[in-house]
């Protein structure tokens, strides 16, 4: 019989063997919380301007004023814009953008209707 080889040694090691389970260095798997946030001002800022497009139809079929319309087309730009912040990561200033752009389209639509 012949003794284990030099090769054969280098294979084994002394270290015990790695349970089963996630490396932990490993990331994890799915998206960021940053990535989600961004994906839900998105969607956020989608269904907003799909509110407003609905409103500036109804409000041209009303025969509104002009003002109207244009209220809700500069709605529907920064809805647009808050979509390409959110795109690029600017997520809060895209939030607060969208809250006041909102707010000021619902206050001119009150002014000039009445």
């Amino acid at each position: 019989m012949s003794a284990p080889d030099q090769s054969d040694r280098s294979e084994q090691s002394d270290q015990p063997p790695t349970p089963p389970g996630p490396e932990p260095d490993a990331r994890p798997v799915g998206p960021t919380p940053a990535a989600r946030a961004r994906r839900a001002r998105v969607a956020a800022a989608s269904l907003l301007m799909a509110a407003a497009a609905v409103v500036l139809a109804l409000r041209l079929a009303s025969r509104s004023s002009v003002l109207v319309v244009g209220v809700y087309g500069l709605l529907l730009i920064l809805c647009g814009g808050v979509i390409e912040l959110s795109r690029r990561g600017r997520t809060r200033l895209g939030t607060w953008l969208l809250a006041a752009g909102l707010v000021a389209a619902l206050v001119m639509d009150g002014v000039v209707l009445s």
